[in-house]
């Protein structure tokens, strides 16, 4: 039986890099069923059971996006064999985001840490050691453009799929909230796959109508989730959905603080110039001298030269004589008909 690889990440991490790379010539496009988005797949280099699909850039697995959906839908209902959730390391905050929710599916998950390469040019710090166990996935550093690591991780995701290796995702959420996504398993616990189940719980506690529609809870059980989501809800007081979202910040904020070292804490070199041209003190008159240098060249130096040379001397030396020339010819015709 062939082994599916399923390629996850955010748009422009890298992924479709690493896809041609480790298909080659041997890949296929077409469209999802149904929908317009495109498929693409194709077999892995040096392994003919094994086949490759490349997922739908997305920032989350919500169900907002019609990529959303069917990179989800994809997951679940196609159970790959293991997820190469790749991750742009020069901006791994954000991606991070759709990492934990990946890691959750009840998927195996291996860690592409992409463009890599940036991050060191930069002279920033990833401890890919204290990630991996901070998420509960291997996580492999890659240069998909330079096709550097593409195929240690593709090498290690088959062995993982061989071994039957599973990925248990480390990070929780705070007290209230787990006791209710722990009310919400026990109360789904015989709807949803057990490998599934925090995955369900989550989404349930979110109001995800495409869960909610596909799980058919009966009236008893919807009424206590309900109960339960509510209840929640007024502790935080915030919605469900929300809750989720800034535990997860939180929890990726606390990543960022012990995995992740920058050289200038943060600052790049534009944001070294923002921080000047925006200061609510400097801003405005950077802007006078700006509007002032402009007005300066425009007008009363460089303007008045390019004025100067071109009435002067492109138009005295080209256009004139053609203009007289145009008269000249225009009054010999009139004599002539005259």
């Amino acid at each position: 039986m062939a082994i599916k690889l399923a390629l996850a990440g955010n748009p422009n991490c890298g992924k479709t890099t690493m896809f041609n790379d480790l298909t080659g010539s041997s890949q296929y496009v077409g469209n999802w069923p149904g929908v317009t988005v495109e498929k693409k797949e194709g077999k892995l280099r040096g392994h003919q059971d094994v086949i490759v699909t490349d997922l739908p850039g997305i920032y989350s697995l919500s169900p907002y996006t019609l990529e959303e959906v069917v990179t989800r839908d994809y997951i679940m209902n196609e159970h790959p064999d293991v997820v190469i959730n790749l991750v742009d390391a020069s901006n791994i905050e954000r991606n991070l985001y759709l990492t934990t929710q990946v890691t959750e599916m009840g998927i195996p998950v291996i860690i592409a840490l992409n463009m890599i390469d940036i991050v060191k040019k930069n002279g920033d710090r990833i401890d890919t050691h204290k990630l991996a166990a901070a998420l509960g996935c291997e996580v492999i550093e890659t240069s998909a453009v330079k096709g550097a690591g593409s195929k240690e991780v593709a090498d290690r995701a088959v062995q993982m799929a061989r071994a039957g290796i599973m990925t248990r995702p480390q990070h929780t959420f705070s007290g209230p909230v787990e006791d209710a996504l722990a009310r919400i398993r026990e109360l789904a616990a015989d709807l949803v796959p057990a490998e599934n189940a925090r995955w369900y719980s989550i989404k349930l506690f979110e109001r995800d109508a495409r869960v909610l529609e596909r799980l058919r809870l009966p009236a008893d059980v919807k009424a206590e989730l309900e109960t339960i989501v509510s209840d929640c809800e007024k502790q935080f007081d915030d919605d469900s959905e929300s809750i989720i979202t800034n535990e997860r910040y939180q929890y990726i904020s606390g990543l960022m603080k012990s995995c992740v070292q920058k050289k200038n804490a943060g600052m790049t070199t534009s944001d070294r110039i923002d921080k000047v041209v925006t200061n609510r003190w400097l801003a405005l008159p950077i802007f006078a001298a700006v509007m002032f240098v402009v007005y300066y060249v425009s007008v009363s130096w460089l303007g008045t030269i390019v004025t100067d040379w071109t009435n002067d001397t492109l138009f005295a030396e080209t256009v004139q004589p053609l203009v007289g020339g145009w008269l000249e010819a225009a009054g010999a015709a009139e004599w002539l008909t005259g």
